[in-house]
């Protein structure tokens, strides 16, 4: 019988399950002779064997707390494409939801993964293993498959549910039937199938549908295996097919649409489908293809019925679609529209916006023209660039919620209630008012600042510049009386490396964490720093458990060991989690002085001589960066200049920020005439 051919893994895939650093790794490949030989791979990125890096861990005693899911994870990786390794997790989650067929798996060389799979789904549970399975099959092909986010698609199934709230329930107790056309893995399916029960206390049926076969295959085990305590799984029936073109859930009506449709698809169908019945709005241009979607879940709902879309912000302006929005607002089918901060969702450099949709009720007159909601969340939550881990969904996802819902007691009846202003940053505009030339719904375009409402911020501005330039003149004057002749030549160093080995200091390189960051806090969970968070804006943009991370707590150095944002730190807030590329120095204080040590690495001629290579994005060899060998009372006495330099710098930093901002409001209302300069 021939042997299963080896499970190749990497030398960060090895670093991972041993509970270290690559560098670690590396380091034990050149010193053991034991160690495993490459299998596959180059030079750059060797492969060696899963099971005998297995048994030479365990041998040598470094096999790290890893849970048996990493272990898991690269045998399905092994099996090849993208589209092998997700039909493999859909078969072991359709054996795991108890199904008895595995489709003809059995006697396949590809049945190991999946048996192992099952195996572990019954002693740690089918719907965490599931759920690992298809979070790292996301992440290995992030670029190829769109994903809702989680807070998004729940902030998405509650808007729906809430503008369907006014329309009359002739279905009694009946399940709610909810469809995503573009389901892709079912993010938006799931979480309907957990809003809908708690907020009607009425069961769910799940239809979803995408030209993709895979993600279908994933959807449908998803939404088997979906964790619901005290209450069965809800009905589901997810279909492979082309819903513009041909679409196999046809004659199917929805009580609620939730959807992400595909953007920018010029080959969508427009030649075939010129006299569908759909297009009761218009005939969608060849280059709108997100209004025929639109249009699509329009059709698909009951009436009463309601339809939250994610579309491109391009959608609200562009001049080929301005009929079909003319339309969507004189019959009251378009609720509101809501502009969200760029890196809500793919692609993240973009203001999203979500649509809200509504069909008439059966007997209920068209209300015709009226009123639109526009919400800019954007302008709440401005951001210099998209952030990798999505903006603060907690704050975003309660103001948004609040504007649309009317808790605020501004807008009142539904989504688009009476009043002509909700807050500053939405409004409710007569439909009249949006049918020009462009019927342009950007939210942006259409809110401006109350007036009276930019005197309190425009205060609480002047006042926080000036006690930062009061700060700034204190910490100015005791760093202008440093010394500024020159000090002793030829002063002796020590690296960080030599520092490490004689225990003055230990040092940890952040990491992955071992299960994949979360966007909210959870229980047990620390705020998590990437690279991605420095280059934003420097907060903490994840989450993680400390079990799973390499925490930084307070007192440690942190140093950025890439060459554009190098830089070193005495961390002064709570325990915290950081990712690759970040490192933590925890010193001994009989030795050495932190806020010495945080000031001395970050000496730019460190990142020169401890830089690998030539380019801004080169890595920092932290072993390699020197510190002056001095005695603990003359670093002391460098230490309160360090960190008198660091304050310095933030006070500066903050400065300049609120500067900019006060900047920006004293224009927007010196230009729309809300202040007056002079007498």
């Amino acid at each position: 019988m021939t042997s299963p051919p080896a499970v190749p893994v990497t030398l960060a895939e090895i670093a991972r399950l041993a509970g270290v650093g690559r560098a670690a790794v590396s380091n034990w490949r050149r010193r053991y002779d034991t160690f495993p030989p490459r299998i596959g791979g180059t030079d750059v990125s060797p492969h060696f064997s899963l099971t005998d890096i297995e048994k030479w861990l365990r041998e040598n005693k470094k096999l790290g707390k890893a849970s048996s899911r990493e272990w898991l994870w690269p045998r399905f990786e092994a099996l090849g494409d993208r589209d092998e390794t997700g039909l493999a997790i859909a078969v072991a989650g359709r054996l795991l939801a108890g199904e008895k067929s595995d489709g003809g798996w059995a006697d396949d060389a590809r049945s190991g993964p999946v048996r192992a799979a099952v195996e572990l789904g019954r002693r740690e549970g089918s719907s965490d293993v599931l759920t690992f399975l298809l979070r790292r099959w996301l992440d290995t092909h992030v670029r190829q498959i769109t994903v809702t986010p989680e807070p998004l698609a729940d902030l998405m199934a509650d808007i729906a549910l809430r503008e369907r709230e006014s329309a009359a329930d002739e279905y009694g107790q009946a399940p709610v039937t909810v469809l995503d056309p573009a389901c892709g893995v079912g993010h938006l399916l799931a979480a309907a199938a957990t809003a809908v029960p708690a907020a009607l206390n009425r069961p769910a049926a799940l239809l979803g549908c995408d030209r993709d076969p895979v993600l279908t295959a994933l959807t449908d085990v998803r939404l088997a295996l979906l964790p619901r305590p005290g209450a069965p799984a809800p009905d589901a029936v997810v279909a492979p097919g082309d819903s513009l073109r041909a679409d196999p859930l046809i004659g199917t009506r929805a009580d609620m649409v939730l959807c992400n449709p595909p953007s920018n698809e010029r080959d969508w169908g427009y030649e075939d489908l010129a006299t569908d019945a759909r297009w009761a709005h218009g005939m969608p241009p060849r280059t709108e293809p997100e209004l025929a979607w639109v249009q699509h879940c329009l059709a698909r709902l009951r009436p009463g019925g309601s339809a939250v879309l994610l579309l491109p912000p391009t959608v609200a302006a562009r001049k080929a679609g301005r009929r079909i929005r003319g339309s969507l607002l004189r019959t009251g089918a378009l609720r509101a529209v809501v502009a969200l901060p760029p890196g809500s969702a793919a692609p993240h450099s973009l203001s999203l916006h979500l649509w809200v949709l509504r069909r008439p009720a059966a007997g209920e007159n068209p209300p015709g023209p009226g009123e639109l909601l526009l919400v800019d969340a954007a302008a709440r939550f401005p951001r210099s660039m998209a952030r990798e881990n999505g903006p603060e969904w907690g704050e975003l996802g309660a103001f948004i919620r609040s504007v649309v819902f009317g808790a605020t007691g501004e807008a009142k009846g539904g989504t688009a209630g009476g009043g002509s202003d909700v807050t500053e940053w939405a409004a409710v505009v007569p439909v009249i008012d949006l049918l020009d030339d462009e019927v342009d719904l950007t939210p942006g375009r259409h809110i401006t600042t109350a007036s009276g409402t930019a005197g309190p911020r425009l205060a609480d501005s002047w006042t926080e510049v000036g006690e930062l330039l009061d700060a700034l003149r204190t910490e100015s004057a005791h760093l202008a009386a440093i010394d500024l002749s020159s000090g002793a030549a030829d002063q002796p160093y020590a690296t960080v490396g030599e520092l490490a080995r004689a225990g003055a200091l230990t040092l940890r390189s952040g990491r992955h964490p071992d299960e994949a960051a979360t966007l909210e806090p959870r229980h047990g969970r620390i705020p998590l720093l990437t690279l991605s968070d420095l280059l934003l804006d420097g907060s903490p943009g994840g989450w993680a458990h400390p079990d799973d991370a390499v925490v930084v707590e307070p007192g440690d150095v942190v140093v950025v060991g890439v060459s554009r944002e190098f830089s070193a730190w005495v961390h002064e807030g709570p325990p915290m989690a950081v990712g690759p590329q970040i490192h933590a120095l925890r010193v001994d204080p009989e030795v050495l002085d932190r806020w010495f040590l945080a000031g001395s690495l970050k000496a730019s001629a460190n990142a020169r001589h401890a830089g690998t290579h030539t380019s801004s994005s080169s890595r920092i060899d932290m072993r390699r960066l020197q510190v002056r060998r001095l005695a603990l009372p003359e670093q002391r006495r460098y230490s309160e200049a360090f960190r008198r330099l660091a304050a310095f710098e933030r006070l500066a930093e903050r400065l300049g920020f609120v500067a900019k901002e006060l900047g920006r409001d004293l224009g927007d209302e010196l230009a729309a005439g809300r202040l007056v300069y002079g007498k």
